[in-house]
This record gives C-alpha cells, structure tokens and sequence, in this order.
C-alpha cells in the first residue's frame, strides 16, 4: 500500500537547497535541538562505534558527536547536496523515504528535526531500524502538534475576513503520544516519546516567515495553493502575530534494535506488590 502524498518531497529537498548557502544564520532552532539529542545520549552509558546523522543540514549535530560517545565512524545524510558540502567526513546524499545503506550498519542512528515532512513516517522509522545492529539505538527528534500553531490559526483567520477561500499554509505533525506507537509499529523495542517546547517571541512576524525560509522549513504540502499569496492575506496574517511568542513543539523518541538480550517487561498482572500496599492503601 502506497502512503498518501502528504508532502513534495521533490520541494523539500529544493527548500533545504535553496537554503544551505545561508542556512548558519538560521540554525537556532537546529542546534538547539541538537544539543538536546546530545544530553539525552550523554544519559546513556554506551558506544556507538559506528553511527549515522540523518538529516545532517550543514553538519551542526555531527560537531556535537564527534569524538565522543565512542564513536570511530560517523556518516552524515543529507538529501540536499548543498547541505552537504559544508559538512566535514564522511557524507552521503539520501532521502528520508529511502536509505541506502546495508542491514546493521550503525549502532546509533540520530535525526534531528528531518523526518517530520516524510509521506511514510512508519516506513522511514522501519528503515532506520532495518540499518540498526541489534541493540542499536535510534534517537530523533521531530516537530509536534504544537509547532507554530499561531502562524496556522492567524493564516485561517486571515483568509475568512477576506472572503478568501483557505489553503493549507503550516503542516500537520506529529501528536506525541502517537509517536511511542509508531515507534513499536515499526518493530523498535523499549520505545519512549516525549515533547519539549521551544518558543520564540518575534516583534516583528516577517521575521518569523523569512527564519522559516532560511531554515528550509517552508511550505512543502502538495495540496498548498499554487498561487502566489497574496500581500492582503500576507498583512492581515502578520497583524495578529505582532508580538506573539511562537510554540516549537518538539517530539523526541528512542527506541532499540531488537535484540535477544534486552530487558523485557514484565507480563501484565505478574507484580508481587500491589499499588495499594505501596501506598499505604492495603486493606487486606
């Protein structure tokens, strides 16, 4: 079964294009993220000798890895080229949607805000699992519900006080507590999800629209209108969102490369403690 064509990818990669030449003015959001991704694996006392960045941009999550956390190879995959060539080591050009890369390659695949505009996100992540060894770790981050909702609803209002008939204009994402799902969906064990909000207060909101240009984070669906917008909608939008802060939800998830010797948990029903006795509540 084919997933919908929720977003043109063909357009993802032309944004991310389009955007490397400048794309360290706009990292904020990026390497902040990335940093995150970073404190969450220094909470894990392992290594990861072979590891792979998926979604590298211009190679500020590699910086943060390399030398450390045990690993002796690091592959960076970027799907725009231009990204690329700013990154240092070893890189490979490759689409979300598709990894060219052998069954158990890496003991630690890490992806920062990349998989949120892929058609078939439980395929990718199964994609990633299927380069994991066994007892790898995939630890990724991706935009959530949250993320610049303002930006949606003022684009909405915007469009109805004009008469004019609405287009989708900012992305559905992914609600967190469906992203612990998807994970076991695609078959990673012990898999975690949770989201932090990261906010941004903008005076001005054509500043908002040009650091989403400079992120490559611009409008991809394939449903958006293909007219150019039009300067009333554009002012009537930007008049609501004079100093409004603006919501990055980021969903972050973990899971594991199946393997024999995980823990596992316990069967349903198979505690010898009950939560009342725990609590002070036992009345047997």
């Amino acid at each position: 079964m084919t997933a919908p064509e929720i977003f043109d990818r063909s357009l993802v990669r032309a944004r991310r294009e389009r955007a490397a030449a400048g794309f360290a003015d706009f990292s904020f959001l990026y390497d902040e993220v990335s940093a995150r991704l970073v404190e969450r694996l220094e909470l894990i006392q392992r290594s990861f000798p072979r590891s792979l960045v998926l979604g590298a941009r211009t190679g500020g999550m590699a910086a943060g890895l390399a030398g450390r956390f045990g690993i002796e190879t690091l592959v960076q995959a970027e799907s725009a080229s231009g990204m690329l060539r700013h990154c240092q080591g070893r890189r490979v050009v490759a689409d979300e949607e598709w990894l060219p890369f052998a069954d158990a390659a890496f003991d630690l695949v890490v992806s920062p805000i990349s998989l949120h505009t892929t058609n078939d996100l439980p395929g990718a992540l199964t994609q990633i699992r299927r380069v994991l060894k066994p007892d790898g770790l995939f630890l990724g981050a991706l935009f959530g519900v949250g993320t610049l909702a303002p930006l949606r609803d003022a684009f909405l209002a915007a469009e109805a006080s004009l008469g004019v008939g609405s287009s989708p204009h900012v992305a559905p994402f992914t609600e967190v507590r469906d992203a612990g799902a998807l994970l076991q969906r695609a078959g990673f064990a012990l898999p975690v999800a949770d989201a932090e909000p990261i906010t941004v207060t903008y005076q001005n909101p054509m500043r908002l629209l040009a650091d989403l240009r400079g992120m490559g984070e611009g409008n991809v669906l394939a449903n958006r209108g293909r007219q150019s917008l039009r300067r009333d909608v554009l002012m009537a939008t930007v008049r609501q969102l004079v100093d409004q802060t603006i919501p990055f939800e980021i969903v972050f998830m973990a899971g594991w490369a199946p393997d024999d010797g995980q823990q596992q948990p316990l069967a349903r029903g198979s505690g010898q403690v009950s939560l009342a006795a725990i609590l002070g509540k036992d009345r047997s």
